[in-house]
């Protein structure tokens, strides 16, 4: 069942779909939007367990604060023994990820029904 989205910011809007937190992010992912987005980033992936979407197919421009908020993200959820999957289909920012490394800690899906059915497919672990 699909939760009516929040919008803690105008970079992000939070929503519950099929037992997943989706954060999507939205627009220019620069510093003063990682400013933004941390605090509801953080109270997201505070819970045990939680299984979180980032979905980025909305964001124009992402930088090394979008890198930041990403890595923090998957380290929160990994410590609380859940899971987190990233859908992305910008080839500028899935480069990025290509040349950081973070595809391959993060594998991006196409979509976020590719992202829930690898969520389903896994054991917890990334």
């Amino acid at each position: 069942m699909q939760q009516e989205p929040t919008s803690p910011t105008r970079h992000l809007r939070i929503r519950e779909e099929r037992g997943h937190t989706v954060l999507e992010f939205r627009g220019e992912i620069d510093i003063a939007a990682a400013t933004e987005i941390a605090p509801a980033l953080d109270r997201a992936t505070d819970r045990p367990g939680v299984s979180i979407v980032i979905d980025l197919r909305s964001v124009e421009f992402f930088d090394c604060s979008g890198l930041r908020l990403l890595y923090r993200a998957r380290s929160r959820v990994l410590e609380r023994g859940g899971r987190l999957h990233l859908v992305c289909t910008h080839p500028l920012t899935l480069r990025v990820f290509r040349v950081t490394g973070l595809s391959r800690l993060l594998p991006p899906q196409p979509t976020l029904d590719a992202a829930v059915a690898q969520s389903e497919a896994t054991s917890g672990s990334l």
